[in-house]
């Protein structure tokens, strides 16, 4: 195969997975490529849609290599997927998972401090959506379990690592900003 067959077919690859691809993993499918070459055709197809501007972009995250939306239209997806997402995870089961992973390694009792109730449902749930995993244990009496967010959680929210979340300034600098107002909001006088 060409370079150019070969970069289409990692292409390809990556539109498929729907999740994250390592570099092993695309040298084990398409075995006319090695790992040096891999990386080169992932690094020029990242050029690629970053000079064409295209509508999603190709990250590296923990794990490999995932297509994902670019910010410009983060909105517009997430009105898509708004329902399916809230389907999935219930607003208790967003703020615990949002305490784990701004507080990790946390334990159940300050989670419950912060949200001011009980959690041990929510964690459990979140425990078999592996989007948080047990971490350990406190060294204190009692000896707590911690809890911290997972590969999964990352790779859920197009994260390489948790540095990468928005600081709690940034959150809330983007919730106080009034929303937009789409043509229907607008109203003639």
């Amino acid at each position: 195969m060409d370079l150019v067959t070969l970069k289409r077919t990692i292409e390809a690859l990556l539109f498929a997975a729907g999740a994250p691809i390592t570099v092993p993993q695309i040298v084990e499918v398409v075995e006319e490529l090695d790992t040096r070459t891999a990386r080169s055709l992932l690094t020029e197809l990242q050029d690629e849609y970053d000079a064409n501007a295209r509508g999603f972009k190709l990250v590296e995250v923990q794990k490999g290599y995932q297509l994902a939306t670019r910010q410009d239209y983060s909105a517009s997806v997430q009105k898509l997927f708004t329902k399916e997402i809230a389907a999935r995870l219930s607003p208790a089961a967003l703020e615990a998972l949002a305490i784990v992973a701004y507080h990790q390694p946390v334990t159940r009792a300050e989670v419950e401090d912060i949200r001011g109730v009980n959690s041990d449902s929510v964690l459990n749930s979140l425990i078999e959506r592996k989007l948080i995993t047990i971490s350990g244990r406190r060294d204190v009496p009692g000896r707590p379990l911690l809890y911290a967010t997972t590969d999964r959680f990352l790779e859920h929210f197009g994260l390489r690592d948790v540095a990468d979340l928005p600081s709690l300034d940034e959150l809330g600098e983007m919730f106080a900003r009034p929303a937009p107002l789409a043509a229907d909001d607008v109203h003639a006088a």
